[in-house]
């Protein structure tokens, strides 16, 4: 059976389960799922049991969600599908990489697998999207760059920003604003105490910014130079 013979939902949540557990560790569970797809837990409790069924997915009782063998193929092909489609977007058409988030959820569904053959390349078959997340290749293979989250960065280090999670617009409106985008060196500086914020200056910049938890949370970092 082929990606595009599964209904928009389910490609949606293959799509979804491996996100989840791509820059994580921490399991995936019916509920986390609701919560990052924004419905309610009785709904994704009957389309994980349906893609359970089909053979997608393993899902014991209230228990971790994990993905079968041809659960994975059909989530790299959507994974695939939607990094390219922004890089595209923003390569090509123009886009800002905060445009392209949404546009990418609705044409991964429509396009063939011949014109994302074509797109990728079109694009001389990049590896990563504009956020930095890892493109998958046609076979389903997937590098995932050594990164940890910023919360988890020394004070007084220098690193390069790797990733920036792009589900949020608005946020990536401000770090576009700050000069804050993958491929940029940060350093980190002690914050006040408690205060659940981190201090930046961007490489070349005089001005120190605190981040939120918000802020913190979206931004993967590795050790800069």
């Amino acid at each position: 059976m082929s990606v595009n013979q599964l209904s928009d939902s389910a490609q949606n949540y293959l799509k979804i389960i491996y996100g989840l557990n791509e820059w994580s560790n921490e399991p995936v569970t019916a509920s986390v799922i609701a919560t990052k797809a924004g419905m309610k837990l009785s709904t994704v409790s009957g389309a994980l049991s349906k893609l359970r069924q089909q053979g997608l997915l393993d899902h014991a009782p209230y228990g971790a969600v994990t993905l079968t063998a041809l659960g994975w193929d059909y989530a790299m092909t959507m994974v695939r599908r939607h990094r390219l489609i922004e890089t595209f977007l923003v390569q090509m058409l123009g886009y800002r990489w905060d445009q392209v988030h949404d546009e990418a959820e609705n044409l991964e569904h429509a396009v063939s697998d011949f014109m994302v053959q074509r797109i990728d390349n079109l694009l001389e078959h990049p590896t990563r999207d504009p956020h930095g997340d890892p493109i998958p290749t046609a076979e389903g293979r997937i590098s995932i760059p050594p990164a940890i989250n910023l919360s988890d960065a020394a004070d007084g280090s220098k690193v390069i920003v790797e990733r920036i999670a792009d589900d949020d617009s608005q946020l990536l409106q401000y770090f576009s604003d700050q000069g804050i985008r993958v491929g940029v060196e940060l350093s980190v500086s002690p914050a006040e105490d408690f205060s659940e914020t981190i201090n930046v200056r961007v490489a070349g910049k005089k001005t120190t910014l605190s981040l939120g938890s918000r802020a913190i949370n979206a931004v993967w970092v590795s050790a800069g130079k």
